[in-house]
């Protein structure tokens, strides 16, 4: 691994790892109610546990990678928590080859509680002794070599299958079979898109086109939506200046707004085009939702624009069903 790698998980655990403190069992959640620190376990009637043989024997596997197995003893709302002889692991649940799938923090819990007695594979990622921090690994226990031909198998223009994992701003993560792919946030839609939960949540199976592959940088690039017919491809032959057409308000900003015709095909109404008079915002006028008829003042396919106004929109003009004129 790299060490941007390396520096990408560190940070996703800082990010992700809120643990509470020694005694809060609200929050670390076990079957014998332990509570514990983000590593060092304490035992209920048990002062001054002697925990430094674990400490030596976790530092020895960060420094050789070697594997080990651990039994899940608890969770948190970032991961589960793992037995290590008198200390606690903590495992972020973007690190277990199992997805924890459901976005509201119930779904987690109880997706996080049914794994407590498993038994898993890892590897020690991070260790810092001051916070008593011990954080453990199920991906990187995976053998490199398997990781490694799923990365080459993968080709770009090829089709593949996956779940989707988690959702971020900038997107969704997708388990491909024990490697995560990413699908940005512009690939999930020929539309105008959000948020990643308006067009897929966790859990969901998906069919992917594969973008990019950087096996060194262990990086996939996805996408959704080119698996779907460009809604952009033909439009100068379905649509035309003067034409009447019916739309959705989807999105007002300064300038105008935008306006659905068909799924992925947005027109833009610029403000000028709002309505007649004089007016402070958009938003005085037009509202997201609101269902509108306009009229076609610019088509151009080869720049996916599509230009609308409702100022003199004559509703005796044809419709967007409406064949184009002969010439």
């Amino acid at each position: 691994m790299d060490d941007g790698f390396w520096a990408a998980l560190l940070r996703e655990v800082e990010e992700e790892v809120d643990l509470p403190p020694a005694g809060d069992p609200d929050d670390l959640i076990g079957p014998a109610g332990l509570a514990a620190s983000n590593g060092l376990r304490r035992w209920p009637g048990v002062a001054g546990a002697d925990s430094e043989t674990d400490w030596q024997r976790a530092e020895e596997l960060l420094a050789s990678g070697e594997t080990t197995d651990v039994k899940i003893s608890g969770f948190n709302r970032g991961g589960l928590l793992a037995d290590f002889g008198l200390l606690q692991g903590f495992i972020p649940a973007s690190h277990l080859l199992t997805p924890i799938l459901g976005q509201s923090m119930e779904q987690r819990a109880t997706a996080l509680a049914a794994r407590i007695g498993d038994q898993l594979t890892v590897r020690v990622a991070e260790i810092d002794r001051d916070r008593c921090r011990l954080i453990l690994s199920e991906r990187l226990a995976r053998p490199q070599d398997e990781a490694e031909s799923l990365l080459v198998s993968l080709q770009p223009g090829q089709s593949c299958q996956g779940t989707v994992t988690s959702l971020c701003p900038f997107g969704a993560f997708v388990d491909l079979g024990g490697f995560e792919g990413l699908i940005h946030i512009s690939e999930l839609s020929w539309g105008r898109v959000s948020s990643p939960g308006e067009v897929v949540q966790p859990g969901m199976k998906l069919e992917l086109l594969v973008l990019e592959v950087k096996p060194e940088a262990q990086k996939v690039a996805l996408s959704l939506k080119r698996l779907r017919p460009d809604p952009w491809r033909g439009v100068d032959e379905r649509y035309y200046v003067g034409q009447i057409v019916d739309g959705v308000i989807t999105n007002v900003v300064n300038f105008g707004a935008f306006a659905r015709l068909e799924e992925g095909l947005e027109g833009l109404i610029h403000v000028s085009e709002l309505s007649e008079g004089s007016f402070m915002h958009p938003r005085n006028v037009i509202h997201e939702g609101d269902r509108v008829r306009a009229r076609i003042l610019l088509v151009d396919g080869a720049k996916r624009r599509i230009a609308l106004t409702l100022r003199a929109a004559d509703p005796n003009r044809p419709r967007a069903d409406s064949p184009a004129p002969q010439p």
